[in-house]
């Protein structure tokens, strides 16, 4: 369909998540009908065997190279394997992932430890971004996960979670489940 190959030249073009709502503008299309032509390229893709894959994140599509080509593509543009994530920064991410949007000052009353480093640097390489200031003493800054995030972690949406006992207690989580589950959604 025609649909289909102008939302994968916009999605080629942008090379960035993009979102759905600004399609459905663009095209004077429906939700579905964005749903629908997506649904069609990905799975042409899939079936095809092709070199990309089209990525579901949140309510943004996206166009992105084939994971089981990842090493050759980064050989190909001379860039070096992403550095794993540090085991604090993993506890950093699952806080935020379950909690969202959370506060650095919580961030370190789950982990009972200084966060300021570490959160500073996942807001640098994308995985962590400002979304606003909580309505108490002080305006702290509240932070969400990112596109980046959900792309790193193989997840449309933050759904894919596995599900966290205890995330309806009242009392601070363990640190270390948390980071368990993301964890379990990496493997």
């Amino acid at each position: 369909m025609e649909t289909d190959h102008i939302i994968e030249s916009i999605l080629f073009a942008s090379g960035d998540p993009f979102p759905i709502e600004r399609l459905m503008g663009l095209l004077d299309l429906s939700r579905e009908e964005v749903e629908a032509a997506a649904q069609r390229l990905g799975d042409g893709y899939a079936f095809e065997h092709r070199g990309i894959r089209l990525l579901r994140l949140e309510d943004s599509l996206q166009l992105a190279s084939a994971p089981e080509n990842g090493d050759l593509v980064r050989r190909a543009l001379d860039t070096r394997k992403p550095a794993r994530l540090s085991p604090a920064a993993l506890e950093v991410l699952a806080i935020a992932a379950y909690f969202q949007p959370v506060t650095r000052t919580y961030i370190e009353q789950i982990r009972g430890v200084d966060s300021s480093y570490t959160v500073g640097l996942l807001v640098d390489k994308g995985f962590l971004e400002p979304c606003g200031r909580l309505d108490a003493p002080g305006r702290p800054m509240q932070f969400r996960t990112t596109a980046a995030f959900l792309r790193t972690f193989g997840l449309r949406s933050l759904e894919e979670l596995p599900a966290f006992e205890g995330a309806e207690s009242e009392e601070a989580p363990d640190a270390q489940l948390l980071m368990e589950g993301l964890a379990e959604v990496r493997d």
